[in-house]
């Protein structure tokens, strides 16, 4: 029987221990963070997973719970492996790497329905990815599926199947480095209640994420003011599992200088808070406009749904004078706002006038903020209807940047704006990997006994992402580094 260890405790984590004990192996995971705290940055995302389905029948398959009246009133559409494929070509510019990229989309229909047969559930992003028009949802973007209970209840989801599965979970426990020879990995030196032992393996499966909470590696790799950036997730994403497979000679692969990052509640704490979860973000803003410092507008918001725009635009937040914005909306639209904007601890300001509402936009010159604003009103066009559900090319005339879609003057009262600063996800460079999932060295040779998922994963995305898209490579190449390293 093959001994597996898998180094972290997420989704990425867990698909591999679960796939390595299906073929046998015996498995033992190794979670860095206390039970309270563990399960990586999955526990902090809403869950939302991309995923390839030709209509609402393969929807069914991993949704039984879907009724009949719920698939009459909603039009889910359909979201072929060509449209996935390509969206991952265009947002990242056609750098993502082609073998790694049709092993996602090829495989995320049937990882998903795998999962559901370890037990875990999903539903549809009903709240966030679909608006009532006429009577009926109708959902766009590409984005139909979301973990039942989100970020929490995909955790939980798969700690329910471990067990079940008779998987060895242990807390705590921080993997220090690699046990390697020239035969490959041997197993992993592990740091627990205060003693370092070595725990021997067949194989092992680095499932710890990136290093997006290490401040000192943002600083070096992403560039100068990522130190500022906030956490979106979980404290324990250092990049160690990185460290310790650049230390016995991997290959680095993928964008090191970027990453995932978002407009963020201006005024969250420096890293994830699980009681509020992924609500500290704002995604509303392809609605309204966003305002630096300077009381200007500095990005197109409306270029693209949100799903294919927001991982980019912390980026662009972070750039901005003083690393803040505001996003700013009126009354016709506030019913389209997410429920993220809702939450008690979120940094907001009202008025009823366009004048009043500049004097409390914290940090933001007013004179030029209003000036704005009124370059705005004027530039929006009127002669295409705004809709919400598609690039709807209502967009301005004459303005730097633009507004492609979804422009709307801000004429009703009252108006809001909330403050947002940049929220970090998680990182893109990682480890050049086979398509068996198997770590390769800077010679461009498998290392045996090593294999890599998740966000350790580089060569997938570059700039940007397509929403939904990281969960869904930590289930197919969790999958396929369980299966691999339990097969040898």
């Amino acid at each position: 029987m093959a001994q597996v260890i898998v180094v972290g405790g997420g989704n990425a984590a867990f698909a591999a221990a679960l796939a390595a004990a299906g073929e046998g192996a015996k498995v033992t995971v190794l979670e860095r963070a206390p039970p309270g705290e563990a399960g990586g940055n999955s526990r902090f995302t809403a869950g939302a997973i991309r995923v390839a389905y030709a209509g609402v029948d393969d929807l069914r398959r991993l949704m039984p719970d879907l009724t009949d009246e719920e698939c009459a009133r909603t039009d889910f559409g359909t979201y072929s492996e060509g449209q996935f494929l390509d969206d991952m070509g265009r947002v990242t510019d056609y750098r993502t790497d082609p073998d790694l990229c049709e092993l996602l989309v090829r495989r995320s229909y049937p990882t998903l329905l795998w999962m559901r047969e370890q037990g875990l559930r999903f539903a549809p992003i009903w709240g966030r990815q679909a608006f009532l028009v006429d009577g009926q949802f109708k959902f766009w973007g590409g984005l139909t599926v979301e973990a039942h209970g989100g970020g929490p209840g995909l955790v939980d989801g798969w700690t329910t199947a471990a067990h079940k599965a008779g998987i060895e979970v242990r807390y705590g426990a921080r993997v220090l480095s690699l046990i390697a020879d020239d035969d490959g990995v041997k197993g992993v030196r592990v740091r627990q209640d205060g003693r370092t032992t070595e725990v021997a393996a067949d194989a092992v499966v680095l499932a710890a994420g990136g290093f997006q909470a290490n401040v000192e590696w943002r600083t070096r790799y992403l560039g100068p003011g990522w130190d500022l950036a906030k956490v979106r997730g979980t404290r324990f994403n250092t990049g160690d599992g990185l460290r310790m497979a650049l230390d016995i000679g991997a290959q680095p692969r993928g964008q090191w200088s970027g990453c995932h990052a978002v407009g963020w509640d201006r005024n969250a704490p420096e890293f994830g808070d699980l009681a509020v979860g992924d609500a500290f973000q704002k995604h509303s803003y392809p609605f309204g406009i966003m305002l630096n410092a300077e009381g200007r507008r500095f990005v197109d918001e409306g270029a693209d749904f949100r799903n294919y725009t927001y991982a980019k635009y912390g980026r662009v937040i972070l750039n901005q004078p003083g690393h803040f914005a505001w996003q700013i909306f009126d009354a016709k639209v506030k019913h389209l706002l997410r429920d993220e904007y809702r939450i008690r601890q979120v940094t907001k300001v009202s008025a009823d006038t366009l004048e009043d509402l500049v004097t409390k936009l914290e940090g933001v010159d007013p004179v030029q903020a209003l000036a704005t604003l009124k370059a705005w009103n004027a530039a929006v066009r009127t002669d295409i209807p705004f809709d919400p559900n598609v690039k709807d090319g209502r967009g301005t005339d004459g303005l730097d940047p633009p507004k492609s879609n979804w422009a709307n003057a801000l004429d009703t009262a009252p108006y809001e704006a909330y403050a947002v600063t940049c929220g970090i996800t998680f990182t893109f460079g990682g480890l050049a990997i086979t398509t068996d999932a198997q770590v390769l060295d800077i010679d461009n040779v498998p290392i045996p006994g090593l294999y890599a998922a998740g966000e350790m994963v580089g060569g997938l995305f570059y700039g940007n992402y397509p929403g939904g898209a990281g969960l869904a490579a930590g289930a197919v190449f969790g999958r396929i580094a369980g299966t691999s390293a339990a097969r040898g």
